[in-house]
């Protein structure tokens, strides 16, 4: 059988595909269900940690400014996401897109790199929520013992690879292990307590500003761009661009919306909402929240883990009270995070498998619950694992570079797609074509330029193990390939290509499940 690895799936086919009925996957979600889906994939470390350390470290006041550069350039990304979402209401993301415009090769690789964004992001997010949670209960009498709360491995560019002497971070695994349980039980219950807990950080967050905005020592902003150290990035102009590359991170996420596409009620009208909205709010609030932080502490005392705590204190004992508050906040925002990652990883997996690019148990589908859930079972085990053993420095580097990748051919897509297909009916369309999906491209090619060499190293480590997949699995089990090759049978009147019997007993079967539906 002839395989091309530039085969692509059309858009037609795509929308014939989820118009027809053949959805395993429950249609339950709003549109305020996605934005809230959307501000629980983004509010999270970014702004309980993130904004003070990026000020310290690189901009001062005006990493307020940084905020502002770095909201534009996500909602470049996040426009061009909103086209595709509404054009192909699937639930794979960044790697359906991909399959329509590039074809199957990079299809694949985006799938890849979305793994390596949305397994090690809920892993990075649960060991953070371990701290909060571990600092949460001390200050309550309650001492969880470092051995059953911390990583036993490490590294630092020093010493190398360590063991630390602890057993497990407990903590991290345990949440993951919750929250993948209420992933399998269904979508609508996974997204009703993700609305409570982004209600009660988007709460906690506005009385921090209500409150703290009260306090603001103007001085503390003076000078708001502080003087260059004669190092790039630090401080200055120069400052404000490497705060942006560095709390450009913080704004990642939103791209989990466009994987609950299949299970959106309208999505060719909710998806650009959900997607949009979700930036725009979650921009606001981390430019007021920068805005406020910096003016009631000095930017200096911020290289922190928990700077928001830091400036509650700075404030003296009237607002005491708001910090266990902070806290829980916190804990909240790192919930919904993982959350969201957990089923984002698991609807991309779902996808892939449906083209038969992974084994058909990635696929499989709760007779009850209608969910992934042996995707989520799966997505979980690996992310507990991960949690357990490595500390979070080491997680965090891995997570961003595969998300730029799919930002930049995102990207690059509505460009491909807008000049080979113009008639298309698109429900929602980027403006200013062809400057938007630029200026996208631009900016995320920008932040991966940026990234340490380590990081490139392993993204190309990944990349290399991903292309081993493809091409021992993959390949011999597409079923764009077997599709195609049918089709170039009966048009050449030639004998009935030879099937692997595995294969073909799969088709039968899934062919049969759909028609009970």
């Amino acid at each position: 059988m002839k395989k091309s690895l530039l085969q692509k799936k059309s858009v037609t086919t795509l929308l014939k595909d989820s118009a027809s009925g053949k959805d395993e996957l429950k249609r339950t979600l709003t549109a305020s269900n996605l934005v809230f889906l959307g501000i629980g994939a983004i509010i999270g470390a970014g702004i309980f940690v993130l904004t003070g350390q990026a000020a310290a470290l690189y901009a001062g006041p005006a990493i307020t400014i940084s905020f502002i550069i770095s909201g534009l350039a996500c909602i470049f990304a996040g426009l061009c996401y909103a086209e595709f979402a509404s054009l192909i209401p699937i639930a794979g993301s960044a790697y359906t897109y991909s399959y329509a415009t590039f074809g199957e090769i990079f299809a694949w690789i985006v799938g890849w790199n979305l793994v390596l964004e949305y397994l090690f992001a809920s892993a990075t997010v649960a060991v953070g929520w371990s701290g909060y949670v571990v600092s949460f209960f001390k200050d309550f009498g309650i001492v969880i013992p470092p051995y059953l709360s911390s990583a036993p491995i490490s590294h630092t560019s020093a010493d190398g690879w360590f063991l630390t002497g602890s057993l497990l971070n407990l903590p991290a695994m345990l949440v993951l292990f919750v929250i993948s349980i209420l992933l399998i039980i269904g979508i609508k219950e996974s997204i009703n307590i993700n609305n409570v807990v982004v209600t009660i950080k988007i709460t906690v967050i506005l009385l921090f500003i209500i409150f703290c905005s009260a306090h603001i020592i103007p001085s503390n902003w003076i000078p708001f761009i502080p003087e260059n150290t004669g190092k790039f990035g630090e401080f200055g102009l120069s400052g404000i661009l490497r705060g942006a590359g560095v709390i450009f991170f913080a704004y990642i996420g939103f791209d989990a919306v466009s994987t609950a596409a299949q299970e959106a009620k309208n999505p060719q009208r909710d998806m650009p909402i959900g997607i949009l909205c979700s930036i725009a709010v979650s921009s606001v609030l981390y430019i007021v929240v920068a805005l406020v932080l910096t003016g009631i502490v000095s930017y200096k005392l911020l290289a922190v883990p928990d700077p928001i705590a830091v400036g509650v204190n700075a404030v003296g004992a009237s607002l005491f009270w708001l910090r266990p508050i902070v806290k829980i906040g916190a804990v909240a925002g790192l919930t919904s995070v993982i959350l969201v990652m957990l089923l984002g990883q698991a609807r991309i997996f779902y996808t892939i498998s449906k083209d038969g690019l992974l084994p058909k148990v990635f696929h499989k589908v709760h007779s009850k619950f209608r969910t992934p859930h042996i995707a989520t079972m799966i997505t979980a085990t690996f992310s507990m694992m991960i949690a357990g053993l490595f500390p979070i420095g080491i997680l965090g580097e891995l997570v961003s570079i595969g998300t730029l990748f799919a930002f930049t051919m995102v990207s690059l897509g509505i460009l491909i797609l807008r000049y080979k297909e113009p008639n298309l009916h698109r429900p929602f369309k980027v403006p200013f074509v062809p400057l938007i999906p630029i200026l996208a491209v631009i900016t995320s090619l920008a932040q991966m330029i940026a990234l340490p060499f380590d990081t490139w190293i392993r993204f190309v480590v990944w990349t290399a193990l991903g292309f081993a997949i493809y091409f021992l699995y993959g390949t011999k089990h597409s079923k764009l390939n077997f599709e195609n090759a049918n089709i170039a049978t009966e048009g050449a009147n030639l004998n009935p290509i030879h099937l692997d019997k595995k294969d073909t007993d799969e088709n039968l079967e899934e062919d049969g499940e759909l028609q009970k539906m």
